[in-house]
């Protein structure tokens, strides 16, 4: 447990008064810290992300840095930008952005992109339906009210999922450790994701549980309840 990045030990305070705090926070880093159902440095990843999400930069850069020492790459971190980008907006993929460009030197600083995708006559919807199954009341009122808006939702949706760097599931798996962070519920939508696009519950488990450094141990509050054994009924 040495080698693990539990910087709370350096609190001498909890040194002296908190032994299973520091026990617990241990166990936690040797799940989030060392390969597991998730390789360690997506793991890194995931929780530089929350960091970043719950508005605690040193903590981001502790956790990004530690990825790039196991081998995260530039690619690798962009799916963090992108997921920022969809979920929680411009500022915090900025943010991200400038973590990224710190902790990867020769990370391009200039945009050679092609051009921009657009969406076809209603192919928001069909992804939409694809997807939920049926379309939310939320995406139905922004679908009415303004269609442009809708074409963003989904194609900022793509891209976190069905074109992430990474791949399908990890970016349903990023985006539920971003919002187990936060505590929300929301989080079930990307647990069934998650599952969809071929996640384990133990996978899901360690992407959820790279959300505690950042937010405690409510986040695995959010999603622990929903990954009981799925039944299937059998044919009589």
């Amino acid at each position: 447990m040495s080698t693990l990045t539990n910087t709370l030990a350096h609190i001498p305070l909890l040194v002296e008064h908190a032994p299973y705090t520091l026990a617990g926070y241990a166990e936690f880093r040797a799940v989030i810290e060392q390969d597991g159902a998730l390789p360690a440095r997506i793991k890194a990843l995931f929780a530089a992300v929350a960091a970043i999400d719950r508005r605690y930069p040193e903590l981001a850069r502790r956790e990004l840095e530690r990825g790039v020492a196991l081998g995260l790459t530039a690619r690798d971190a962009t799916a963090g930008i992108i997921v920022l980008a969809s979920l929680r907006g411009e500022g915090a993929a900025i943010e991200f952005a400038a973590l990224v460009d710190a902790c990867l030197p020769g990370t391009p600083t200039t945009a050679t992109g092609d051009a921009l995708p657009t969406a076809s006559a209603g192919e928001a919807i069909d992804n939409f339906t694809s997807y939920f199954g049926t379309i939310p009341p939320a995406l139905d009122q922004l679908l009415r009210l303004s269609p442009r808006g809708a074409d963003g939702y989904y194609l900022m949706r793509r891209g976190s999922i069905d074109a992430n760097p990474l791949s399908p599931k990890h970016g349903e798996l990023l985006l539920l450790t971003i919002l187990a962070a936060s505590y929300s519920p929301m989080a079930s939508r990307h647990v069934d994701g998650a599952r969809r696009a071929g996640a384990t519950d133990a996978e899901i488990a360690e992407a959820t549980l790279c959300a505690v450094p950042a937010a405690g141990i409510a986040a695995w509050m959010a999603v622990g309840g929903l990954l009981e054994p799925v039944h299937h009924e059998t044919a009589t």
